[in-house]
């Protein structure tokens, strides 16, 4: 019976065992990823109040913890390489980067390769952050990286930073860096890949006592002195006043900091905004002259198609006045083959002075340049001419004029 009791608790207890370890796994990681990310933030901060009074390089102890902190972020569960022998071995986040960033517009990926005092990965992955802070698009790179989510997965495991949703905060929070300028040199020992980036965590620690909690420890320090020997009690203990005022000179070290920060950034902003209306102004005005091209070209091109059209029913005029001029000629060519010489002579002249005063007509002007295919007819003539029918000799007349009877 004993042993049955004992014997249960221990299965349960090796079960719950298993889903406390995965339990606290998953919290050690939560907990990991929102560290990097609070430190991140933190250190960007830093950055830019450390930018108002100074330029930023190598160096600032802000950058180069920023730049640790970037590092680790960009490390954080990133998967080894797997060699022939199907070893692990172990890869920097510059192999991600140059595979991942290799859309962004403008790249310095070719550069960094390309680099003779940088030779390894971890040296090259430093120098891809500091070239990117001077050209001022990191958030750019690591945003275009993290949309490539099928890279992103090759190269990291499950649980990741990049692959959860304190990847789209760490995209927000480089685009303040935009605003600083940076000066870096890319042949110091910030660039040594022989060690790893340590974070530096003391800037960002900071207890504020409350006066509740002073004045409590105040009393604690006099009961434990009235308790013991006289000697032990603590001679020195100061009023809380000088930790007030040196509290409230802090505070308003930190209110000027901000205010002359927001000064710059308002100027950043205000220089921006004249840029992007100007830019405004340039497009409307362009808009502009390609509407008033377009009008003028619609209005060029009806003009010109009225025109075809009235010089196609011109056409079409003078092709049925071509067509009976034919009908008529070949009528009067009959008729006088059926006449005697004399007649024949009359007619002939009749066709020749009905052949001059065609010559003597002008064409039609919008015709000249349209009609090279009927230049070629024998019989072409003015529109004009082709309707006048006083010279065409009626043959009935002629058979019966008395000037045609034979002498």
């Amino acid at each position: 019976m004993a042993s049955r009791s004992l014997g249960g608790p221990s299965v349960s207890r090796g079960s719950g065992g298993g889903g406390g370890k995965k339990s606290l796994s998953a919290r050690n990681a939560a907990v990991e990823r929102r560290n990097l990310i609070t430190v991140c933030r933190f250190s960007v901060k830093t950055l830019i109040d450390r930018s108002c009074f100074e330029t930023i390089d190598d160096s600032s102890p802000e950058f180069n913890n920023f730049a640790a902190i970037l590092e680790q972020i960009l490390s954080h569960r990133l998967k080894g390489q797997v060699t022939w022998f199907g070893y692990e071995s172990p890869r920097s986040f510059w192999d991600y980067i140059r595979v991942a960033c290799r859309k962004v517009s403008q790249n310095c990926i070719c550069s960094i390769e390309n680099m003779e005092n940088v030779s390894s990965s971890r040296a090259k992955g430093r120098a891809w952050i500091r070239v990117a802070l001077m050209e001022k698009h990191l958030s750019e790179y690591i945003s275009t990286a993290l949309r490539d989510f099928k890279t992103t997965r090759r190269f990291y495991e499950d649980g990741a930073i990049v692959l959860g949703e304190e990847a789209n905060m760490l995209a927000g929070m480089l685009l303040g860096l935009n605003a600083i300028d940076f000066s870096f040199c890319l042949k110091g020992e910030g660039l040594d890949g022989s060690f790893p980036a340590v974070i530096d965590y003391t800037p960002y620690l900071k207890y504020i006592q409350s006066s509740d909690s002073i004045s409590s420890d105040e009393e604690e320090l006099r009961t434990l002195g009235s308790s013991g020997s006289e000697s032990s009690t603590p001679e020195n203990v100061g009023p809380p006043f000088l930790m007030d005022e040196n509290s409230w000179f802090n505070k308003c070290k930190r209110v000027k900091q901000k205010y002359q920060l927001t000064l710059e950034q308002k100027g950043y902003l205000e220089e921006l905004l004249r840029l992007r209306e100007n830019q405004l102004s340039e497009s409307v005005s362009q808009n502009k002259i390609l509407l008033q091209r377009i009008e003028d070209s619609d209005l060029a091109h009806k003009l010109e198609k009225e025109q075809l059209e009235y010089i196609i029913v011109e056409l079409q005029d003078q092709l049925k006045s071509y067509q009976s001029l034919d009908q008529l000629s070949a009528e009067v060519s009959l008729s006088q083959t059926s006449l005697d010489p004399g007649q024949l002579q009359e007619g002939d002249g009749k066709q020749d002075t009905l052949n001059l005063m065609s010559e003597g007509k002008e064409d039609t002007p919008s015709l000249l340049g349209l009609c090279g295919s009927l230049t070629s007819v024998a019989s072409y003539k003015s529109l004009t001419s082709l309707k006048s029918n006083d010279y065409l000799a009626s043959p009935k007349t002629e058979m019966t004029s008395p000037g045609l009877t034979p002498s």
